[in-house]
């Protein structure tokens, strides 16, 4: 459910079908092969509170439903906030009952807007502990795929909070092979996959989300060879153990690693994972950091702000003048 969900905002899917003259509705995913499963798909009244209340108790009622709730712009998840409060973020160690919501959220400086832009991720993750919640911000769409289909696999629940960057829809590079859907499985962790000399590499950017393409581009219009690219695209629980091998795989040259976002210092990731960072970093290592200043309101109003502290992030982060943690 959603609003505006059987359209599409962003990128209209047209998940239904309606004849004009019978009012008839067809749902195409519904017709793939014989004795499957239903979708439903619904367009959820313009209010967070009582759509995402209403989701979170069908997820509970039913967990063999794969139950999602998505937010027309990010930002527009804090209407609903006393229910991740109270129930998603809590409900199960106050009374015992698993879910399995998946929220949704567009998240993403896009130079949209201080209300359009930001699915306050740093608050979900300042609300993680003891494995409460699951949030993750996702680079492409096998990733989303695999995130999704394990929600069912396993034989528990828990809460899945998505970032899901608006620009990613229609991205060039944002594109997943057959064969990751099929031979592959959920990366919590992603490596440097485009390098050819490993071992001149002194720098490893590490971001989450659609700031990596950002980061991709520009390195190739730079032609830079000695700073390589990592993505964490689970937040939490945090995959130490996938991060630490990562790291541990990169060569002796490697001098400092950098933490990117396009978030505002005080906002984002950075400060929740600034310490789960520092304790898989190797001998020698420094850890720095890029992102906007801290800032009240998540995002500036102007494009031609936006653009500027956009590329203010890339030659911080490309350009050595990163600030140490």
């Amino acid at each position: 459910t959603g609003q505006d969900t059987v359209r599409g905002t962003f990128s209209h899917r047209h998940a239904i079908y309606v004849d004009q003259e019978t009012g008839e509705e067809y749902v195409p995913l519904n017709h793939i092969r014989e004795n499957q499963n239903e979708l439903h798909v619904i367009n959820s009244p313009l209010s967070e509170l009582a759509a995402l209340g209403f989701e979170y108790g069908y997820s509970t009622a039913d967990p063999w439903t794969l139950v999602a709730w998505e937010a027309q712009f990010g930002d527009f998840v804090n209407g609903a906030q006393v229910v991740i409060d109270q129930f998603l973020a809590s409900g199960e160690f106050k009374w015992n009952r698993m879910s399995g919501l998946v929220l949704l959220l567009p998240h993403g400086y896009e130079g949209q807007g201080p209300e359009h832009s930001s699915g306050r991720l740093e608050r979900f993750l300042e609300l993680c502990a003891e494995s409460n919640l699951q949030v993750v911000n996702l680079t492409t769409p096998a990733q989303l795929f695999h995130a999704l289909r394990r929600q069912m696999n396993r034989d528990f629940r828990k809460p899945l909070v998505v970032m899901t960057p608006k620009s990613l829809l229609r991205h060039k590079l944002a594109v997943s092979r057959l064969e990751d859907f099929t031979d592959s499985s959920f990366r919590p962790v992603i490596d440097e996959c485009h390098l050819e000399d490993r071992e001149k590499t002194k720098t490893l950017l590490v971001c989450s989300g659609k700031i990596y393409y950002t980061l991709l581009e520009a390195r190739r219009e730079r032609e830079i060879d000695d700073v390589a690219i990592a993505r964490v695209e689970q937040l939490y629980p945090f995959p130490d153990r996938a991060f630490r091998e990562m790291v541990q795989g990169w060569p002796f040259s490697l001098e400092r690693i950098v933490w990117v976002q396009e978030e505002p210092e005080n906002m984002g990731a950075w400060r929740n994972t600034r310490h789960r960072l520092e304790r898989n970093l190797p001998e020698g290592v420094a850890l720095g950091y890029v992102a906007r200043a801290a800032a009240a309101s998540p995002a500036t109003g102007s494009y031609r702000v936006h653009k500027r502290e956009e590329d203010a992030l890339i030659e911080a982060a490309f350009g050595g003048t990163e600030k140490r943690a």
